[in-house]
């Protein structure tokens, strides 16, 4: 197995060989309803799967409509931003999102549109840092996650009232 410490690693392990083998299945099942795996696809033994680039994508399937939790990307072509941000909205979950742009009025109308509990501009959607209120929107979890938040969770707020 490759170390992820290792500067020859370029792949890492999933966290277990059954979440590999539950991505392996949900591409399997994109590609059987007319997908297409332009790179990656495919489970190299254990907990190991590859980076995967999908097109053509049913909106039925649950790589498009549920968060993969893998290396996996759905492209998907639109008209405009309006499409871009209904395709981006359409599904219940809203961790995060990446928009590439090199306009800031394009990239402020999108974060304030797009339905995420984080927007990042000109980078993909997978970059957090402790120290950011990581958490989303919708089905994306219940709160927020990082110091503060981690704070707040482990304090016991209590309010003294005093007549006089």
């Amino acid at each position: 197995m490759e170390i992820p410490l290792d500067e020859d690693t370029d792949i890492g392990p999933m966290i277990t060989e059954g979440e590999a083998r539950r991505v392996e299945e949900w591409v399997m099942e994109a590609e059987k309803m007319g997908a297409q795996a332009l790179t990656g696809g495919r489970r190299e033994g254990g907990a190991i799967y590859m980076p995967t680039v999908l097109v053509d994508v049913p909106r039925e399937a649950r790589v498009w409509r549920d968060e993969v939790f893998g290396p996996v990307t759905v492209v998907e072509r639109f008209r405009d931003a309006d499409e871009a941000v209904g395709l981006a909205n359409s599904v219940p979950y809203g961790l995060q999102a990446g928009v590439f742009t090199s306009d800031l009025g394009t990239a402020m109308r999108l974060v304030e549109r797009l339905e995420y509990g984080a927007v990042l501009i000109n980078d993909t959607s997978d970059f957090r840092v402790d120290t950011m209120p990581f958490g989303g929107m919708k089905m994306s979890g219940i709160g927020r996650e990082g110091v503060r938040f981690a704070v707040e969770e482990m304090t016991e707020i209590k309010l003294a009232i005093f007549r006089k």
